[in-house]
């Protein structure tokens, strides 16, 4: 009997790695699933893991990789993809032990090799900056002394005007700056540093500016103090993580409109990290920002904090096209975007979700100082509304990720009644047809980063939002990945960690 379940499980289980070769996913895990029930054993387990990495479900590659090491604690390559998922959410020095133990089996291991190396550096980097953080708790932006750059001799674009008073920067943006600045990107060249830095600057006093919840509203009659009505919009338009798809993002604007006074865009956090033009996708909507400040808007995402941009590529991708110094002021924008947005009054748009208490309200998020760190505190709500995930069942649970927690339909009804909204909107997944209606319409996940990763094969999406007869409605409208220069994703990282 256990011979013909044995039998079973690997002809599962090489559907699985069919699945895998294929980059389908899910496919792969449902696959091992299966097979797991009939006949568990320590290389399924870690299979699955393997394919759980690949989606992000990062905390349930760390199960999975446990899983297979209680049934083998000889088989390293549960060790090592659990090193990878440790690495993925941060946990450095789990990850570390992790991979030590496989190099004490097999010391001749290039891709623990490589992982150690990587995780040492990162983890004596972390040190090294903790160190003289101390010291040097300036503005990175303040100490920006613009007349001292050139313009590099290279440079063929448009002249940019620059005020810097009291050390406060200013630019005078231009349709004709925008369009030369995407056509320079598009033949592979970076702007002056001179023009990056103002641009950075410029729009993180525009940032700074802006609460902590954004309050837009097409033209209707409100009773909403502090919503600012958008009188000659007819479109707001939520898109959901770009990730540095730079070339996906110009596809957005071709397909759905530009941006400008009868168009308003909402960007819902994760515009950098993973893909590598995450430079000028950050610059593109930040000069856009300067140009329409009340028809561009951007909440900030989990890949908009120096964690994530050190392992996920952004930092290394700025030193390398530009400066590190240009990293930090990005950075310093970053703690400078509100958290959320909400539309008419009616709809919540965060990058992740709702919270762990059934007793905070949006005017919680009103509330949120967020100048008060450098970067997200690590638990509280602006750590959920960056990090939180749905799930089908009712009730909470741990994250899949391993970061956060999971919540279910009847959190989310809840939260809509107490606040009298009529659904929230997130991002932050992964959703194979670019966004999906959940908890009984009452939740939309919408991610326009099409073929995430060159890997995925997903459609990307945006929704729409307009009124009719006075009441908001929405459209969820969906777009396909387009070619880009050969260049692959994260090319640029120094820190790829295995994922």
């Amino acid at each position: 009997m256990d011979l013909e379940k044995q039998e079973q499980s690997a002809k599962l289980k090489d559907l699985g790695n069919q699945e895998l070769k294929k980059n389908d996913f899910n496919g792969a895990i449902k696959f091992y699933t299966e097979a797991i029930q009939v006949y568990p054993t320590a290389i399924l387990y870690s299979n699955r893991a393997q394919a759980q990495i690949k989606i992000e479900n990062y905390g349930l590659a760390i199960d999975d990789a446990k899983k297979a090491i209680e049934l083998d604690k000889n088989y390293l390559k549960a060790y090592y993809r659990r090193a990878v998922a440790f690495s993925a959410i941060l946990e450095y020095k789990k990850a570390l032990a992790d991979v030590k133990i496989v190099l004490s089996r097999a010391p001749s291991d290039k891709h623990a090799q490589t992982l150690e190396n990587r995780l040492v550096k990162i983890i004596n980097q972390i040190k090294f900056e903790r160190a003289i953080a101390v010291a040097d708790k300036g503005s990175p932006i303040s100490t920006l002394d613009l007349e001292s750059f050139g313009i590099e001799k290279s440079y063929e674009g448009p002249e940019l005007e620059i005020k810097q008073v009291d050390k406060k920067i200013s630019v005078v943006m231009t349709q004709e700056y925008i369009s030369n600045m995407v056509a320079l990107f598009k033949k592979g060249a970076n702007l002056p540093k001179k023009h990056a830095f103002a641009i950075v600057a410029a729009a993180n006093e525009v940032f700074k500016a802006q609460p902590s919840l954004v309050e837009i509203g097409l033209k209707r009659d409100s009773t909403a103090d502090k919503e600012l009505q958008l009188d000659t919009v007819e479109k707001i338009t939520v898109c959901g993580d770009t990730h540095g798809q730079f070339y996906d993002v110009m596809n957005l604007f071709k397909r759905f409109g530009k941006v400008g006074p009868s168009h308003t865009y909402l960007f819902n956090g994760d515009f950098v990290d993973r893909g590598s033009w995450s430079c000028e996708v950050a610059l593109l909507l930040y000069c856009l920002k300067l140009l329409y400040p009340q028809n561009m808007y951007i909440n900030r995402g989990n890949h908009e904090t120096n964690d994530m941009n050190k392992v996920y590529g952004f930092e290394d991708e700025c030193k390398h096209k530009y400066n590190e110094k240009l990293f930090l002021c990005f950075s310093e924008s970053f703690n400078s975007l509100p958290y959320a947005s909400l539309i008419g009054q009616e709809y919540l748009v965060m990058h992740g979700g709702l919270f762990s208490s059934d007793d905070v309200t949006v005017d919680d998020i009103r509330k949120i100082n967020r100048f008060r760190s450098s970067q997200p505190p690590k638990e509280g709500i602006e750590m959920e509304l960056l990090w939180t995930d749905p799930q089908y069942d009712n009730g909470r649970s741990a994250s899949k990720r391993g970061i956060g927690m999971q919540f279910g339909p009847d959190v989310t009804a809840k939260f809509c009644e107490n606040n009298n909204l009529k659904a929230v909107i997130r991002s932050h997944e992964v959703r194979m047809g670019g966004y999906e209606i959940e908890h009984d319409g009452k939740l939309i996940t919408v991610f326009s980063a099409p073929n995430y990763c060159d890997a995925q094969g997903n459609l990307g999406a945006v929704i729409d939002l307009t009124l009719d007869n006075g009441e908001y409605k929405y459209d969820c409208r969906t777009f396909t990945h387009v070619e880009h220069p050969n260049i692959p994703p994260m090319n640029y990282t120094k820190n790829n960690l295995g994922f």
